[in-house]
């Protein structure tokens, strides 16, 4: 994840803004792959299982959020406090490919087509490409994306009950072979799932900082067109391709 950092850096600066929340765009994205609904009933752990099992496509709303705990001379009895906050469509097809399109309170997208991750911004008039492969190489949705199991990478750990969800945690597993321990920037990642479907993921940092996901308006199995994900910048556009 520290490569999708590194990335963004070189970015004019309110694409730079954008950093923190790049790593839960592709987490976001990459859970999203469900065609069956499943009862209540059922665990949260054992709902995402099957939801990123036999998932093929889908599209929806979110809602993504920065949040920080008050500070200490701020009123503690409100809560997390929202920093920044950004909404707009998302669409998917498993294997690799999204787009997450943010339309307020400004347009930007953030696409995958398989090959090339793609940050398109509309107001720098910008395309940055980068290979997916390296991009997303050690990152949760490179996991969630692929054909792999889930619990190849992450053991599931069942959490509270809370807001209408079941929650679930993702332990990253240790592997003793990887050459960086520090990719992924989350001491906390969680998903909230209702009806087989992830209502909300919450990532949390080592300073405390939150991301929070919310998803709506999740239609499921849809038919996508081939070029669906193709990505064309405009005439006249500042074009970035970085390796």
């Amino acid at each position: 994840m520290a490569v999708i950092a590194r990335f963004f850096i070189a970015l004019q600066s309110k694409a730079a803004i954008l950093q923190r929340f790049l790593s839960a765009v592709l987490l976001g994205t990459a859970i999203l792959f469900s065609g069956v609904t499943h009862s209540q009933s059922e665990s949260g752990s054992e709902q995402l299982r099957q939801f990123v099992r036999n998932s093929k496509t889908a599209e929806g709303d979110f809602m993504q959020q920065q949040l920080r705990a008050p500070k200490a001379n701020e009123s503690q009895d409100k809560g997390l406090k929202v920093l920044r906050q950004t909404q707009g469509h998302f669409v998917f097809q498993r294997p690799g490919r999204f787009i997450w399109d943010t339309q307020k309170p400004y347009e930007q997208k953030l696409i995958a087509d398989g090959k090339q991750l793609i940050l398109w911004d509309k107001d720098l008039n910008q395309a940055t490409f980068r290979p997916a492969g390296q991009a997303l190489a050690s990152t949760p949705a490179a996991i969630l994306f692929g054909e792999t199991s889930l619990e190849q990478h992450f053991d599931l750990v069942e959490g509270e009950e809370r807001l209408g969800m079941k929650w679930v945690a993702l332990i990253p597993k240790k592997d003793p072979n990887a050459k960086n321990k520090n990719d992924l920037p989350y001491t906390k990642i969680s998903i909230g799932m209702a009806n087989g479907l992830p209502k909300a993921l919450e990532l949390t940092d080592g300073l405390g900082s939150v991301v929070l996901v919310t998803l709506d308006k999740i239609q499921l199995n849809v038919n996508l067109p081939a070029n669906r994900f193709t990505f064309t910048p405009p005439a006249g556009a500042e074009v970035l391709r970085l390796n």
